[in-house]
């Protein structure tokens, strides 16, 4: 077994195909192909099921892809060490975020005290947050309710309740509160599933027998407050989420027991120690107290 065979294995498995990885690797398909071959070969193993021009890993080969991400996860963790000198000076932090707004003023005295440091931003949910940081797709996630935290370093940043919002001429709009059974008769915006918010309404509208009605469902925070404000129904965020510059939509609180997020910062435990991480999350911790 030898370090180029793992790493052509690895590197089809996270691409989903050979000429996806060799083009990564900058390599020529027949040579991915053959690293990989002779892997299976050496150990009589199927790490890969070739059906129909589709690539899908066996059981074998998904027991080997959780290895070789933790043998290349160290790996980057031995680089980035030999370059600890120039590390918080040059470099990238990737950050998935289900909402940048519980790490805005994080991120810009982060920028200020590492201008070298390039930042990129994604959108996710609950779901795909966390498994983007497990696939290794990003370095810190932003998220609320976390199931298992086991494989994380946690470190929560603010707690907030959910609210509803609607457009400001929305019938609506006048209401000082609204329950969920009144919402009920309402046309609904909603997030994807995978959403923590939609989830938390949903386990309280079960609790209360509460059938709620969606509209429409929408991928990603901003699709859903274009919607909402173009009068196609109502919508659901967290208060700290909300923002107050979009003069078309009106906040509306919900009736009862608040429905709290508690938004959180987190990243794998195996890279906590990353110069860029370990920067972001202590500097997040000195501002939140």
């Amino acid at each position: 077994m030898r370090h180029v065979q793992l790493r052509a294995f690895h590197q089809v498995a996270l691409s989903g195909g050979f000429s996806k990885a060799a083009l990564a690797l900058n390599l020529t398909q027949p040579a991915i192909s053959d690293q990989v071959r002779k892997l299976e070969e050496e150990y009589d193993v199927a790490l890969f099921s070739r059906r129909h021009r589709q690539v899908i890993l066996t059981p074998a080969g998904h027991k080997l892809l959780a290895v070789t991400h933790r043998l290349f996860g160290a790996e980057g963790e031995a680089l980035e060490l030999l370059q600890e000198e120039r590390s918080l000076r040059a470099g990238t932090l990737r950050i998935v975020a289900d909402s940048v707004h519980h790490v805005i003023d994080v991120l810009a005295a982060f920028r200020e005290r590492h201008p070298g440091i390039q930042v990129s931003i994604a959108q996710g949910n609950t779901r795909s947050i966390v498994e983007t940081l497990i696939g290794y797709g990003a370095d810190i996630g932003v998220l609320g309710e976390l199931g298992d935290e086991r494989p994380f370093e946690v470190l929560p940043l603010n707690v907030s309740p959910i609210i509803a919002f609607s457009a400001k001429g929305h019938p609506a709009a006048a209401r000082a509160m609204l329950s969920l059974q009144e919402l009920a008769s309402w046309p609904l915006v909603m997030r994807e599933r995978g959403s923590r918010t939609r989830q938390l309404l949903e386990q309280r509208a079960a609790e209360q027998g509460v059938t709620l009605a969606y509209a429409v469902e929408a991928e990603g925070r901003e699709a859903v407050r274009a919607i909402v404000a173009a009068g196609g129904g109502i919508g659901f965020v967290s208060a700290a989420e909300f923002g107050e510059d979009d003069t078309r939509l009106v906040r509306i609180p919900l009736d009862g027991h608040p429905l709290l997020m508690h938004e959180k910062l987190i990243c794998l435990h195996e890279r906590r120690t990353s110069k860029a991480i370990h920067a972001f999350f202590a500097l997040a911790r000195s501002m939140r107290g």
